[in-house]
């Protein structure tokens, strides 16, 4: 079977594994000069720092997933509890906030307490609306006011109100009565989050997990795709090559994507672009001390902070840094739809540092041994009230004319890294079904 993939990410990545142990090798493209797409880890070698392509890790549930990817490491894996926290109006609070609110404003805890009392004891929807609805119905309105409202305005670049709840799952924490008075009173507060814990590669940043990829088939790199022709199956490269394929699942952002079918529809046209994402400057700074956090990570609800969420590649695994030094990923967002880019990657690194030491992770008289910034077109799919309509039209599209999706952008979806595994996997399951009809 002459099965083409597009893109080396870790939609590719399950894809091939699946086919592979099916006894099928397929031809892998990716349009970079390196493999592993949005999974890629840049290492600075003369410097001795590695940085994600945005922050990954892997918490999956899934003990087949997590038994599958601790054997691609061959066991060399660090472990952990997370640790979370948040910073908001010059308070560091645990997280999640709701259970956290001991030492902040007395009136606003109060507040939030009293609303958080009320909307539990006001009756649900069998739906809801919008994002804003079901936050206001879990947490009550001052709670809403002061974190989640923001920290969505920063993250997704819209207002909660302007999104639908097609992608929460278990990724906000529902406290109960009892967590909430409890973290008023007091900073000793059990440990909850929906991370609970955590895997992460000793050596060579995230990508180490991709690292079979590489035995497993020949990536062709360098292959920027320009067009699909899908009556003749085949495919053609910006750098000239064509390639005839029987079979394609292609993890391109669907909005790159679409445009390059021969014969799409206006009205797919028209949906594929109303698709909307963040984009993300990723500002990398390293300083010579190494406890410039405690936490795996921390979010940012304050409106005049540059960044919206920091990670530390130290606390993850020392590798990524040399001897007595630590490290921030500092995550700024646009959004082509609703927060147009204003500057380049670069101007943002100067804002950034400032950020960092007005927050006081930054101190006066550390030593800034390293800093750099990287841009992500593509990095989280903004779940707007359109989005369900136009995916719809995108995925028959697809389907009609036979070709297969996965990834977060190739099936435009909120995912993690097992599930953008797993997406491949299903993609090479139809696959495979098909041939058997």
């Amino acid at each position: 079977m002459n099965i083409s993939i597009l893109g080396s990410g870790m939609a590719g990545y399950g894809a091939t594994y699946h086919l592979r142990n099916a006894g099928i090798t397929p031809t892998v493209y990716d349009k970079n000069a390196y493999p592993f797409g949005h999974t890629v880890s840049y290492e600075h070698p003369g410097e001795g720092f590695i940085f994600d392509d945005g922050p990954h890790v892997s918490f999956t549930k899934d003990e087949r997933i997590k038994n599958l990817f601790a054997e691609f490491l061959g066991g060399e894996f660090e472990e952990f509890a997370t640790t979370v926290d948040n910073w908001w109006h010059g308070h560091w609070v645990k997280h999640p906030a709701i259970c956290n609110l001991h030492g902040l404003p007395i009136d606003m805890v109060t507040n939030a307490i009293t609303d958080f009392v009320d909307a539990q004891h006001t009756e649900k929807p069998d739906s809801f609306a919008n994002y804003e609805e079901w936050l206001l119905a879990c947490y009550g309105k001052t709670f809403y006011e002061n974190f989640p409202k923001d920290y969505t305005i920063r993250y997704h670049t819209v207002e909660p109100k302007q999104m639908s709840t097609d992608w929460l799952g278990p990724r906000l924490y529902q406290a109960d009565l009892g967590e909430v008075v409890r973290g008023a009173l007091t900073p000793e507060t059990e440990d909850v989050h929906y991370i609970k814990g955590f895997r992460y590669p000793k050596a060579g940043g995230f990508q180490s997990y991709l690292k079979p990829f590489l035995d497993w088939v020949d990536i062709t790199l360098n292959h920027q795709l320009i067009r699909v022709d899908p009556k003749a199956k085949i495919l053609h490269f910006g750098n000239g090559e064509q390639k005839p394929y029987e079979h394609l699942i292609s993890s391109i952002a669907l909005p790159d994507f679409i445009p390059m079918i021969d014969g799409t529809p206006q009205d797919v046209l028209d949906a594929a672009e109303k698709l909307a994402c963040t984009s993300c400057a990723l500002v990398n700074v390293a300083i010579n001390r190494e406890d410039i956090s405690n936490s795996h990570w921390t979010y940012f609800y304050d409106m005049d902070y540059s960044f919206t969420r920091l990670s530390f590649p130290r606390n993850l695994s020392p590798h990524t840094v040399p001897d007595g030094c630590s490290a921030v990923q500092c995550e700024v967002y646009f959004s082509k739809k609703y927060k147009p880019v204003d500057c380049t990657p670069d101007e943002c690194i100067e804002p950034v540092i400032r950020d960092l030491r007005r927050c006081g992770l930054i101190k006066d008289n550390d030593e800034i041994v390293f800093k750099n910034a990287t841009w992500a077109e593509y990095a989280n799919v903004i779940f707007d009230l359109e989005r369900a309509q136009n995916l719809e039209i995108v995925h028959g599209y697809l389907a009609d004319i036979g070709i297969h999706r996965a990834g977060r952008y190739g099936d435009w979806g909120y995912m993690w890294t097992d599930d953008s595994f797993k997406s491949g996997e299903r993609a090479a399951q139809e696959i495979l079904d098909s041939a058997t009809r």
